[in-house]
């Protein structure tokens, strides 16, 4: 845990160098050890209702349609394992009125035909959410875009550091072009880092609620028609940091 910490405190400092020198994951462009997960032609491998997702130009779609509003969040879920530790490399680009986000460490559940529960990498249109921790269905908000927080049981997080300035992690996220998220995922630690920005980060020590493992899966959400594009999904499988 104290290696963690430390870590934590490296990057909210900017010393990316030092932490990157001392073994801990920061964002870097290193390919090594990824592998994709999306074809690129298909859904192979993933599963969901196909009125939402389609795969189109190299791109695996989510669309709500003014003909095919949602009465419950839609995922479509990777079906190639359950993923402990790992990094998770993937590119999007959402509509203005969009609401998205990638799931991990998650589960189905049964209040809808594709409903997950667990962590997620937040994404939306208006950039409000973005780069947040949000847990759905679950404990809600971890960690807002800029915070570091601990999260322990049947309390609300704890804020322990932060990131830097709002307006400038907010001036790093593009509207109507692709961005690239990056999920660094090992232990009870979980880093969002978007284009090379770290967005958030929580260490999560709610035994009672914090998961090791589940799936991987992609959201449609209710409200208004939305569009959400991916592409060059890539996943590493980690070793655990030292706690």
């Amino acid at each position: 845990m104290k290696l963690l910490l430390l870590f934590v405190t490296l990057v909210v400092t900017g010393q990316v160098g030092l932490a990157q020198q001392r073994g801990f994951p920061v964002a870097t462009n290193d390919e090594s050890g990824f592998v994709s997960i999306f074809d690129g032609q298909s859904l192979a491998g993933w599963a969901g209702d196909t009125n939402y997702w389609r795969v189109e130009q190299g791109t695996l779609v989510g669309e709500v349609t003014a003909a095919n509003l949602l009465k419950v969040n839609s995922f479509l879920v990777w079906h190639g394992g359950e993923p402990r530790n790992f990094e998770l490399k993937v590119q999007y680009r959402i509509s203005a009125n969009g609401n998205s986000g990638i799931n991990y460490r998650s589960v189905m559940v049964t209040n809808g035909p594709w409903a997950m529960r667990g962590y997620q990498a937040d994404i939306d249109g208006r950039n409000q959410y973005t780069g947040q921790n949000y847990e759905e269905k679950g404990r809600t908000f971890l960690a807002l875009r800029g915070q570091v927080t601990r999260q322990v049981n049947d309390q609300l997080p704890e804020i322990i550091g932060t990131l830097g300035a709002t307006n400038e992690l907010l001036a790093a996220i593009k509207n109507d072009d692709w961005n690239e998220y990056h999920l660094i995922v090992s232990g009870n630690t979980l880093t969002h880092i978007l284009n090379g920005h770290v967005m958030s980060v929580v260490i999560d020590e709610d035994t009672k609620n914090r998961r090791f493992d589940g799936l991987l899966g992609v959201q449609v959400h209710v409200g208004p028609p939305m569009k959400i594009e991916y592409r060059n999904f890539r996943l590493k499988n980690l070793t655990t940091l030292p706690k």
